[in-house]
C-alpha cells in the first residue's frame, strides 16, 4: 500500500458505486469512478423506483434487512425530500386466509409443495404481514396499515367481485433513480474539492489492469491512455456484469451473479391515472408474483416481472410475452378500464445484480448485499453482490468500513445524517415549496410549471443553477425544462451523448411529447458545448431515435 492518500478506484456509475464513492470521498480517501457506459445506465436507471422496506422479504425470514431497508427508508425521505417521497399504497385482497399455510412453508424454507397451485394472500396474512412491517419500520412520519371493504371512498376502485378487501400501508418513491446517482456523485465531488482530495468519474471509460498499475482509456480508444495509477483497492460495482468485469481483470473467482430480468411499461391512459389519484397498488398476478401500479409523473407505471437471464444486460428488452403479462394484471383489477397493447407509451426492462444461487426460484432468491473479497494481480479486489435502490447508503457505509479496514484505517465520518444537495433548506411543507417556487418563477421571468420541472431533478438548487445559465428563458420544444438549464447540465454533469440527456439527466424519456424538435435543439446545445461534432448532429438525433424506439417502444413526435 503507497504511504499517500489511499487511492480507491470503482468500476460502475451506478447508484451503488456512487453511494460507495461519496462515503470514501467523507472518509478522506481519493476516488476514482469508471464506468463504460454512462452513469445510472444499468440496473438503476430501469427498477421500480421504490424506496421500500421489502414487505414479500418477512416471508423468507429476511427481517434484519427489512429492518434496515425500513431504516433507510426514513432517512431518505429526510434527506433527500425532493427525490424520494412517501407513497400509500394499496394491497387488494380476495378472501380472508389465503396463504398463511404457504407463507409458513417459504418462512421456514421448505418450498412450495409439489403441484401446489399458487393461493393468494387473504386479509389475515397480508395484515399480519403489515404488523410486522409497521413495528419494524419504527416511523411515525408515515401512516399505518388499514384495512378497508372494497368501494370504501378512501380506498382505489377495484372490481369489487374479485377484491373484496384492500388493505393500504406506506412506502416511498423515487421517481428519478438516475438523478438520485447524479446527486451522490456531486456531492462526492464537493467533499472531494472541500477536503482538498481526488474525485473522478470518468464515463465511456475502460480500466485496463497491467500488474499492479490500471490504465484508464476511453472505450472507443483502448489503446491511449488518459491516466495510468496504483490503486490501493479495486472496487467492482458493475451489477450484473460483476462476473464479466472479474474476467476482464483476469481474476479468479466463483459465479457470483445470477441476475434476472424485470420488465416494466409506462402509460399515459387518463382513466388509469384517475383512478389512482397519486397512490399505488401491491397486487398479485396470476402466478402469485408482485405486481406494482404505480403513479409517475403525467403516468403510471407497472412492474415487474422476474425471468432468469444470462444475456448481455445492455440487450435486455421488455418482450411482448412479459408486456400481455404485466397488461393481464392490470386488467385483472379495472375490468371497467380494459388496457391493450395499444396503452403501452414506452416500457424498460433491466437485469437484477442477484446472488448466483442454482437453480432457486428467483422471487426465493435473497436481496442482501455483500463484498466478496478477492484480488486483481496483487491489488486487493472487491465485488459488490447483489444490492438494491433502498439500502445504497447503508450498503455504501458497510463497504467503506470493509475497504478501510483493509487499509488498517478506521471509518472518520458517515452520511447517515447528510443531506443530498438539493435537500439543504428545504421547504418544511407543501405549502412553503410552492411558496418557494413560486418566488423563484417571479424573480426569473419563468413560468412556475419550469421551475417545478427543475425542482423535480436538483431540488433546493434550482434557483441557484438556473441564475447561473443566464437569461435565456425559452423553454425545450415541448417540454417544460428550460433551455438554461440543458446547458448548465452539459456543463456540470457529465453528460457527453444526446441519450445521457434524455434518459438521465433532464428524465425526458418518460415526456409524452418528446418530439423530434427537441432531439434536435439538445443536439445543438451538446455541439455548441464541445461534447459533439456539429457535422454528427442529424446522426445523433436519428440514432438517439432509434435507440427510443428498438430499446423502449417509444416514438417521437416528429
Amino acid at each position: 500500500m503507497s504511504a499517500a492518500t489511499p487511492h480507491i478506484l470503482i468500476l460502475g456509475a451506478g447508484i451503488n458505486g456512487a453511494a460507495l464513492a461519496r462515503e470514501l470521498a467523507l472518509n478522506g480517501l481519493d476516488v476514482t469512478v469508471v464506468d463504460t457506459r454512462d452513469a445510472a445506465s444499468g440496473t438503476t436507471a430501469y427498477s421500480s423506483r421504490l424506496i421500500h422496506g421489502g414487505l414479500r422479504y418477512l416471508e423468507y425470514g429476511e427481517f434484519s434487512l427489512v429492518r434496515e431497508s425500513l431504516a433507510e427508508r426514513t432517512r431518505l425521505l429526510r434527506l433527500a425530500p425532493h427525490l424520494v417521497h412517501p407513497l400509500r399504497l394499496f394491497i387488494p385482497v380476495r378472501n380472508r386466509i389465503g396463504g398463511l399455510w404457504t407463507s409458513a412453508r417459504r418462512f421456514l424454507r421448505l418450498g412450495a409443495r409439489p403441484g401446489a397451485k399458487e393461493v393468494h394472500r387473504g386479509l389475515w396474512t397480508v395484515g399480519l404481514g403489515l404488523w410486522f412491517y409497521d413495528l419494524y419500520a419504527r416511523d411515525r412520519s408515515l401512516p399505518r396499515r388499514r384495512a378497508y371493504a372494497s368501494g370504501a371512498p378512501e380506498a382505489i376502485r377495484v372490481d369489487a367481485q374479485q377484491f373484496r378487501w384492500l388493505y393500504s400501508y406506506c412506502d416511498a418513491q423515487v421517481t428519478y433513480p438516475e438523478r438520485f446517482t447524479l446527486a451522490l456523485l456531486e456531492d462526492a465531488r464537493q467533499i472531494a474539492e472541500r477536503s482538498g482530495r481526488k474525485f473522478r468519474l470518468l464515463t465511456y471509460h475502460r480500466a485496463i489492469l497491467e500488474g499492479s498499475l490500471v490504465r484508464i482509456a476511453p472505450v472507443e480508444r483502448l489503446g491511449e491512455a488518459l491516466d495510468t495509477f496504483a490503486p490501493d483497492v479495486i472496487v467492482n460495482a458493475t451489477g450484473p456484469w460483476v462476473d464479466q468485469t472479474l474476467a476482464g481483470l483476469a481474476a479468479s473467482s466463483p459465479r457470483l451473479i445470477g441476475g434476472t430480468k424485470g420488465s416494466h411499461f409506462v402509460t399515459w391512459h387518463a382513466g388509469l391515472r384517475e383512478r389512482l389519484n397519486g397512490r399505488g397498488l401491491y397486487v398479485e398476478a396470476a402466478d402469485g408474483r408482485p405486481v406494482f401500479i404505480l403513479p409517475l409523473g403525467q403516468g403510471t407505471l407497472i412492474g415487474t416481472t422476474d425471468i432468469p437471464f444470462d444475456g448481455d444486460p445492455a440487450a435486455a428488452v421488455a418482450t411482448p410475452r412479459e408486456l400481455e403479462y404485466l397488461l393481464s394484471a392490470v386488467n385483472r383489477l379495472f375490468t371497467d378500464l380494459r388496457l391493450d397493447v395499444a396503452d403501452i407509451a414506452m416500457h424498460y426492462c433491466g437485469v437484477r445484480p442477484l446472488p448466483y444461487s442454482g437453480p432457486a426460484t428467483p422471487a426465493a432468491v435473497t436481496r442482501r448485499h455483500w463484498l466478496e473479497p478477492g484480488s486483481a494481480g496483487n491489488v486487493p479486489l472487491y465485488s459488490l453482490v447483489g444490492g438494491k435502490l433502498t439500502t445504497c447508503r447503508s450498503l455504501a457505509e458497510q463497504g467503506t468500513a470493509t475497504i478501510l479496514a483493509r487499509l488498517n484505517r478506521q471509518p472518520s465520518a458517515d452520511s447517515r445524517e447528510r443531506p443530498l444537495p438539493g435537500a439543504e433548506n428545504y421547504p418544511a411543507d407543501a405549502a412553503a415549496l410552492n411558496a418557494e417556487q413560486e418566488r423563484i418563477a417571479r424573480r426569473l421571468a419563468l413560468p412556475i410549471v419550469a421551475i417545478d420541472a427543475v425542482w423535480s431533478l436538483v431540488g433546493a438548487r434550482t434557483e441557484t443553477i438556473l441564475s447561473a445559465g443566464g437569461s435565456d428563458n425559452d423553454l425545450l420544444p415541448g417540454t417544460f425544462i428550460p433551455r438554461r438549464f440543458a446547458e448548465w447540465s452539459i456543463r456540470h454533469e457529465w453528460a457527453t451523448t444526446l441519450d445521457d440527456l434524455i434518459e438521465r439527466r433532464l428524465m425526458l424519456l418518460f415526456a409524452p411529447e418528446l418530439s423530434r424538435a427537441c432531439l434536435r435543439e439538445l443536439a445543438g446545445l451538446l455541439a455548441a458545448g464541445g461534447r459533439l461534432d456539429p457535422t454528427k448532429i442529424d446522426a445523433a438525433v436519428s440514432a438517439t431515435e432509434e435507440r427510443l424506439a428498438t430499446h423502449f417502444g417509444k416514438r417521437v413526435v416528429v
